[in-house]
Formats: C-alpha cells, sequence, structure tokens
C-alpha cells in the first residue's frame, strides 16, 4: 500500500547490494532426544561501493538431524550473538532468584518452543535485525540504512526507517532458507515481540514468501491501531527514542497533524499479510494486584491490537479465509484459533512465552508434522 510505505514505513530502495551467505560453523547435539544439526552464518552485504561501512547479516538455523522430508522453520527475531552472550554471561553472576528473564519471557512450565518445534519435526532460525541495522537514532548513518546512504544521515521525507531495514535483512534470510537443502521453502514462519513484533508483522506484510507470523506485544507501529486512544502512542514513536523504526514522513502525526490525520491504521498493515494465516497475542493489560514478570501489557494496547486484526478480516473473508469468529474484545486468556486470524491475551506480562503453545497448535493447522 503505497500510502503506508511513503507515510509510515519507508521505501525500501529499488537498488540494493547483494548478500552472500556464508557457514561460519556446523555443529550437531541432542534436544530432548531429537538430535539436531545447528549452523551459524553470517550474510555478507556487498559494500563495494562504500566499504566504509560492513554489514554482516547474523542468521543461526537448528534442524533435526533425521528429518526424512524437508522442515518447516520458523524464523524469529532474536538478539546478535554479541548480546546474546552478554545476557549469558549477567545471567551467570546473578542469584537464581534474580535471574533475567529468558528471551521472549516465560514459557509456561515443561514447555519450551524451540523443543517443540524440533519434536514436531520442524527447525527455528535466530535472525539478529540489528545486525542489519542498528536500533537506535545514531545508528541511521551504520547499517545498510547508512550504507546505501554512503554514511550521510537520511535526506528524504520517505526515506525507509529501521523497521523496514529489518525486514529486507529478514528477507534476505528468507533467500538463504529457501536454497537450503534441508528447509521446506514453502512453510517457513516468523515471529517476534515488542519491537520485534512491529518488525516481524512488516516483514510478513511486505515478503510474501513468509507463510504464517506470531506478532506479539507488538503495540503502536505493529498491530496497535494508531487511532485507538491507550497505550503506546504516535508521539513515543516519534520520540528520539524510537523515531528511527519510521520513514522521517511519519514525525508529522506527533504535531502538528494527529493519528486522525494518518491516511492508513494497522487493520491494513495487518491485510497486507492476507489470505497467509497470522496470530496476533498480547499480555494482561494491567497488573491488577497480580505479579507478572515483566510487568503489564497496556503498552502494546491488547484490545487495540484485536480490532485491528477483526478489522483486517474483512480482507480474510473476501479472500476466501476465516476471520476472527468475533468482534468484541474477549475476555482475557480466551484462545482464538480456529480461524486464519489468531489471536489471545495472556495473563502475564510485556512477553510472548505464555502464547508460544498456543501459537505452535495455530502454526500446526498449516504445517506439516512429522513426529520426532
Amino acid at each position: 500500500m503505497a500510502a503506508y510505505v511513503r507515510e509510515v514505513l519507508g521505501r525500501t530502495p529499488q537498488h540494493l547490494p547483494s548478500v552472500h551467505w556464508k557457514v561460519l560453523s556446523t555443529t550437531t547435539g541432542e534436544s530432548g532426544g531429537v538430535p539436531f544439526i545447528r549452523k551459524e552464518l553470517t550474510g555478507h552485504v556487498d559494500n563495494s561501493a562504500y566499504p566504509g561501512i560492513s554489514v554482516e547479516i547474523e542468521l543461526t538455523l537448528i534442524v533435526p538431524a533425521h528429518a526424512k522430508h524437508k522442515v518447516p522453520v520458523i524464523l524469529a527475531y532474536s538478539m546478535s550473538r554479541s548480546d546474546a552472550a552478554m545476557r549469558a554471561q549477567m545471567a551467570s553472576v546473578m542469584s537464581p532468584d534474580n535471574a533475567a528473564e529468558p528471551i521472549g519471557g516465560r514459557m509456561p512450565k515443561g514447555f519450551n518452543w524451540q523443543q517443540d518445534a524440533l519434536n514436531k519435526g520442524w527447525g527455528y532460525a535466530l535472525y539478529a535485525p540489528s545486525s542489519v541495522q542498528p536500533d537506535n537514532g545514531a545508528g541511521l548513518t551504520k547499517g545498510i540504512i547508512g550504507l546505501i546512504n554512503k554514511g550521510q544521515p537520511r535526506s528524504k521525507p520517505d526515506e525507509w526507517g529501521a523497521l523496514k531495514a529489518w525486514a529486507w535483512g529478514a528477507s534476505r534470510a528468507v533467500d538463504y532458507l529457501e536454497k537450503d537443502p534441508v528447509i521446506d521453502g514453502k512453510h517457513i514462519a516468523i515471529s517476534g515481540a515488542s519491537r520485534y513484533g512491529k518488525g516481524a508483522l512488516v516483514a510478513m506484510a511486505y515478503e510474501s514468501r513468509i507463510a504464517v507470523g506470531y506478532i506479539a506485544s507488538s503495540g503502536e507501529g505493529g498491530a496497535k491501531l494508531y487511532r485507538h486512544n491507550f497505550g503506546e502512542m504516535i508521539e513515543n514513536v516519534a520520540s528520539y527514542e524510537e523515531y528511527h523504526w519510521m520513514a522521517p514522513n511519519f514525525l508529522k502525526y506527533a504535531g502538528p497533524l494527529t493519528a486522525n490525520d494518518l491516511p492508513v491504521d494497522a487493520n491494513e498493515l495487518i491485510a497486507l499479510c492476507a489470505p497467509r494465516p497470522i496470530f496476533i497475542g498480547a499480555g494482561r493489560t494491567r497488573n491488577e494486584g497480580q505479579w507478572t514478570p515483566i510487568g503489564s501489557d497496556g503498552w502494546a494496547d491488547a484490545k487495540g491490537e484485536f480490532l485491528a486484526a477483526a478489522d483486517a478480516g474483512r480482507v480474510y473473508k473476501l479472500l476466501g479465509k476465516k476471520p476472527l469468529p468475533v468482534t468484541e474484545f474477549p475476555p482475557i486468556e480466551t484462545t482464538l484459533i480456529d480461524s486464519d486470524i489468531g489471536f489471545r491475551q495472556h495473563a502475564q506480562g510485556h512477553m510472548m512465552g505464555p502464547n508460544w503453545p498456543t501459537f505452535m497448535e495455530f502454526a500446526a493447522h498449516y504445517f506439516p508434522v512429522e513426529k520426532q
């Protein structure tokens, strides 16, 4: 949709450099009785036009070792290897009572989405968007955006921001996955939470090869309606901490214009994913006296996300797919996955962990399952 690109996300340049993928290491292991193969990869972006900036896309791929058929894969927005190493180091020196939450937040006891993927005969890939484009305003002269602009700041109001740049990197990861002889390129899912939920939704909207999506707690700029006056607002996304995600054009809607002047809304971004199945999740809006890891999730605005998903159902229905079965915001922990748009608000905080089992069940409606 031209207005979404022009006013919100920015235009992906037409002529971008090629990416050469290299396997850094291949190791084997076993998890829950399932042997697996792990590849650490890097995608070198051709920087011959401006050698002053180097971009190396980080991707880790884990697949069952003895799969009888090509395997579906979940492409998960994740932290970079250096950030993951730092997190692990910090956790190792903290007491168990104060240890950092696992990536994505706490999953139900006894459940691990990576293990469940392997048990189903699926693989998973960890993609580091920050290796493509730094997650800060100063980084706009670095990463793929800086490389294209030869180290100069953005100068046009419709230039791309980090969300679109991360989506470009996700598409390059899909390029690799499609060519890997072990991977079923027709069954690639994408997942992400919070800012990476925004990124995963943008990637799915503009990359038709992505078959299924899990978008968690993505808030404003993601699945939340801009015009739903609750939680994260345009003024927050346009602030110094987050403006780099969006096109420069977007900033004017934080003043003098408002969300009501924006020619598009999140329901249309979700609709761009049609007819492919998408599951949208969020956490408890308020703490209400109950302890929840990573606080409450009011910032993401579960109701605003639901309303956007419900309205996007009109496009799904037009294309012969099943919209959400209800249009009224459901009670917390209501599971809606018998349609091509799925939704669930879990009872914990700003995390995707509690909804992973629901998404895996949702994805299994569309992915072949080969029990290991």
